[in-house]
């Protein structure tokens, strides 16, 4: 891939993999949704970067962001979580991944994490010449994040919402001229193709 061609992290090994293997691809499957969500409100006030080159021992240290042994943990887990490896260490951060997960739990009843999240999949629209023209917050994450809250998640604001959006493919923010965006669109139509009624996308895409 040319020098500079992509949207982000060109000359980054790590931003490049992130970019050209990650970043807008569908992921459909309810941990790999999980995780995005808890790595997005892990990167408020940081780094995106530092998130990424914690990733592999914040996997470790939340038992791959299984749900249902997250689920099963209660505040007085919060100290030893806080004292892993690796760990970025904010007690309301890692507090609501447990609050999460059991809310996460309690979503299997009525469809699930990814249908919940998928609902909120906005129309495609235009590619974005610039970075200067990435929305922040829309809202379609204004929605997505008041619908989480109001179904018991935390640390999930509209912002926290709309970086979900993007690491999930909810939405395809790569730039018109970047190299990956005709293939990330191709898996997103795809995607968004064999969604049932009521149900999240199938064919889980979960790094």
């Amino acid at each position: 891939m040319a020098a500079g061609a992509r949207c982000f992290g060109d000359g980054d090994p790590l931003y490049e993999r992130y970019h050209d293997l990650e970043w807008g691809r569908p992921v459909t499957d309810e941990r790999g949704l999980f995780e995005r969500l808890c790595l997005e409100a892990f990167q408020a006030g940081l780094s995106w970067r530092l998130v990424l080159e914690r990733r592999d021992r914040l996997r470790v240290a939340l038992h791959g962001f299984d749900v249902d042994t997250l689920a099963g943990l209660d505040g007085s887990a919060v100290d030893g979580l806080l004292g892993a490896p690796g760990m970025i260490r904010n007690r309301a951060k890692v507090s609501a991944v447990l609050v999460n997960a059991r809310a996460t739990v309690r979503l299997r009843t009525d469809g699930g994490l990814p249908a919940l999240i998928w609902m909120h999949a906005p129309p495609p629209r235009p590619a974005p010449r610039t970075p200067a023209e990435l929305p922040a917050v829309t809202d379609a994450s204004r929605a997505l994040a008041r619908t989480l809250r109001g179904r018991g998640f935390v640390f999930v604001g509209p912002t926290t919402a709309y970086a979900t959006m993007q690491a999930a493919g909810l939405v395809n923010d790569h730039l018109a001229s970047c190299p990956v965006r005709a293939e990330v669109e191709a898996e997103q139509t795809a995607a968004r193709g064999t969604r049932a009624p009521g149900q999240g996308a199938r064919g889980a895409r979960a790094q």
